[in-house]
This record gives C-alpha cells, sequence and structure tokens, in this order.
C-alpha cells in the first residue's frame, strides 16, 4: 500500500488554512479519526479525494505526497 512522505505529512501538521477539517470531511470522519490517521500514516490518507486536497492545500505535487513502491 502507498503511503504519504514525511515531507506530506509534515505539510499537513503545518497547515493553518483547516486542511485537516477538509480531510475529515472527504473522509466521512472526526478531525481526531485524521490526527490519528496522520499518526499511523493510514492508507485512508491516500484516497484520490484526500490526494487533491493535500495537493490543493499544500502546493505539493503528487510525487512529493506519495512514497515510491520498490517493486521485489
Amino acid at each position: 500500500m502507498p503511503k504519504l512522505t514525511q515531507k506530506a505529512l509534515n505539510a499537513i501538521r503545518e497547515n493553518s488554512t483547516g486542511i485537516k477539517s477538509k480531510l475529515a470531511l472527504a473522509l466521512h470522519r472526526s478531525e481526531a479519526s485524521i490526527n490519528r490517521y496522520i499518526r499511523e500514516n493510514d492508507d485512508n490518507l491516500t484516497k484520490i479525494a484526500v490526494l487533491d486536497i493535500i495537493r490543493q492545500e499544500t502546493g505539493l505535487c503528487i510525487e512529493d505526497i506519495l512514497e515510491r513502491e520498490i517493486e521485489k
């Protein structure tokens, strides 16, 4: 499963424009759940709607948001 990069997680934590509220609305979860998702780097943060919000609110590109998966 893809995960968010530390850069993206930090951008979400430091963003003051209400990004966590927007993520909570998109996922139909509480902000407490979003905080847990961030702490655990939960794969719910890789859903398309969430990625769009992160990209729009932080200005990061998808390559900076998602970790690359290493093929085995």
